[in-house]
């Protein structure tokens, strides 16, 4: 089993933070499970940012829930076929910066583990995904916000067609990491 040592485990105990990671399961945009466990893995570099994101939402009375972090670049090529439009998923053969591991998925969750409503689910791949998307009622837009301030302040940056995607700057300096701790369920 090859394991990349700059990839670390993010556990839902050790970072406070709930671990759902959208690809092992089939509730997602490609229809399929991608994932064959709910290993959830981050660079090295990107994890203090991580537990100082989940510091904050702590403050606040909530948690993170992450969606997808590392992402194999075997599961990018199949959501590459599923969804060929590059303003959404990172065309396969430049490379997403989730098989980087540099890049999240995340939402709110409340007290009693409840998703906040950030306006659409995640992976909804439509305008209304846009942050600053007008025409949301003033709760998502607050919503979003809480979690757009949260992710900046602890050092990750946006990209504007998807609220939930959060990744270090510079992230296309990292390169593309093999771990197959993430193993994916092939075609």
């Amino acid at each position: 089993m090859h394991q990349d040592d700059r990839l670390v485990e993010i556990t839902g105990e050790r970072h406070q933070v709930v671990i759902d990671l959208a690809y092992a399961r089939p509730g997602n945009l490609t229809g399929r499970t991608l994932y064959a466990t709910n290993c959830c893995l981050l660079h090295r570099e990107a994890e203090p940012a991580l537990r100082r994101a989940a510091a904050m939402a702590a403050l606040c009375g909530l948690r993170l829930k992450l969606l997808d972090a590392y992402r194999p670049p075997q599961a990018q090529e199949l959501l590459w076929r599923s969804l060929p439009d590059p303003r959404y998923v990172a065309e396969a053969g430049r490379g997403s910066n989730h098989s980087r591991g540099v890049a999240l998925d995340v939402t709110l969750v409340d007290a009693e583990g409840v998703e906040l409503d950030m306006g659409t689910p995640f992976d909804a791949m439509v305008e209304l995904a846009h942050h600053l998307a007008p025409g949301l009622p003033a709760e998502v837009q607050r919503n979003r916000f809480i979690l757009l301030g949260i992710m900046v302040l602890a050092g990750f940056r946006e990209i504007d067609s998807e609220w939930w995607h959060y990744e270090l700057p510079e992230a296309r300096t990292f390169p593309l990491l093999r771990d197959d701790r993430v193993e994916c369920h092939g075609d």
